[in-house]
């Protein structure tokens, strides 16, 4: 039976399409194995497809396909480097939109004039998973940025010993 349920896994991963490769796919392979992006913005010349898999997966990928319509590269956008990027007083609204996508919970603070975007993600070189917030203003500047462990992981028993 485990022989069996192996070859019908080997038969329907072969049916799943060619892998993307850069240079060759297209805009429509992406879709096709991708799916519909939760977001699609035209950054520097290409047109990037967001592909966020939050809250839980602490990932959010992003598709860059050049002018020419082809796929330059498929890259997880929510790392240490990128959000280091993001600079509190400089960075606008738009430009974090472009580097990490969509956020996972936007919400709108009329008492502080803001909008807070959640990012959940990972660091490589902690366990916890953590939450990047930004608070963009009304003029579309990123006012403030928060790097903080996600209050939810030891409330579910996440990093805690099973016994």
């Amino acid at each position: 039976m485990t022989r069996y349920l192996a070859v019908i896994a080997l038969l329907l991963s072969a049916c799943a399409g060619q892998p993307l490769m850069p240079g060759q796919s297209t805009a429509a392979d992406i879709e096709k194995q991708m799916g519909h992006p939760a977001d699609k913005r035209v950054v520097g010349g290409e047109t990037v497809y967001y592909y966020p898999q939050l809250p839980w997966g602490y990932r959010s990928y992003a598709a860059r396909v050049g002018g020419d319509g082809r796929l330059i590269a498929v890259e997880q956008r929510l790392t240490e480097e990128n959000i280091a990027k993001v600079i509190r007083g400089k960075t606008t609204g738009a430009e974090v939109l472009d580097l990490l996508g969509p956020p996972w919970e936007p919400i709108y603070y009329p008492r502080m004039e803001r909008w807070i975007w959640t990012y959940p993600m990972r660091i490589t070189s902690d366990p916890t998973p953590k939450w990047f917030v930004v608070h963009v203003s009304p003029d579309g500047v990123v006012r403030e940025t928060f790097l903080f462990d996600d209050m939810n992981y030891n409330r579910w028993g996440g990093g805690r010993p099973r016994g």
